[in-house]
């Protein structure tokens, strides 16, 4: 299991992955979940996977090997929703290869990928690909998208994220988000990669894997607990009547 999300802001972008795999009694395994793809100054893409391992990996290893290349590349379009439609081809076209008839039933070969970046002459722009490559955008009204573990993290990004939120403010709010995951999913787990971009610098502000030695993770989630605690203890409680 992996968590993953990702906000489309009026300052511009910000990217938040886990990086754990698989999580047993003895076994715990990490890959990276946070993928770039650059040409300074023209453009700046992030694809945040989850799902199949096998299938994200050879999705992700296609789009690379491609890139520069005179095939259709991720390098190479012209817009982010062009860039959007390659990926969900990508994705199709690898999962047809491994199961060409679909017949592998115990076989989840599936797996969802978030695209965002900003290419010039555009603006930042964010997609939610599905396992059968359609897509949708981020728009104003919903701007943060999740994939993998989601339902334990979204609670707070619902209450706090909005188009306005300063970056910094959803830098909190995404570790946050990731910590509540964590205290109800040992399948989530650290270390966390973050990446943020400003809108128009075509290049990342921020960048951070975040580990558990991080002094400002560390602080937050105390602050956030105490918090939590606190407020609740201030609430009036119900009248239970005699007895």
């Amino acid at each position: 299991m992996t968590y993953c999300v990702a906000m489309r802001l009026a300052e511009g972008l910000v990217f938040a992955s886990d990086s754990r795999t698989n999580a047993g009694f003895d076994q715990i395994s990490t890959f990276r979940k946070m993928h770039t793809f650059r040409q300074a100054g023209e453009r700046e893409l992030v694809l945040l996977s989850a799902g199949n391992l096998a299938t994200s990996q050879s999705v992700i290893s296609l789009l690379e090997r491609r890139a520069g290349t005179d095939a259709p590349n991720v390098l190479g379009t012209s817009s982010m929703f062009e860039t959007a439609e390659l990926v969900g081809q990508t994705i199709r076209e690898v999962i047809q290869r491994d199961n060409p008839d679909g017949k592998i039933s115990n076989v989840d070969f599936s797996c969802s990928l978030i695209l965002g970046g900003q290419i010039q002459g555009e603006q930042p722009r964010l997609f939610n690909i599905y396992p059968e490559g359609n897509f949708i955008e981020a728009t104003e009204e919903t701007p943060f998208f999740q994939i993998g573990e989601s339902k334990y993290g979204k609670p707070i990004l619902d209450r706090v994220v909005s188009y306005s939120t300063p970056l910094d403010r959803a830098y909190q709010c995404a570790l946050i988000s990731f910590d509540s995951t964590m205290k109800s999913n040992l399948s989530v787990g650290m270390p966390l990669d973050v990446a943020i971009y400003r809108r128009d610098n075509l290049q990342p502000c921020f960048t951070e894997r975040v580990d558990e030695s991080s002094p400002y993770f560390h602080d937050l989630r105390q602050q956030w607990h105490e918090g939590l605690r606190g407020l609740f203890n201030q609430l009036t409680p119900p009248a239970l009547g005699p007895g």
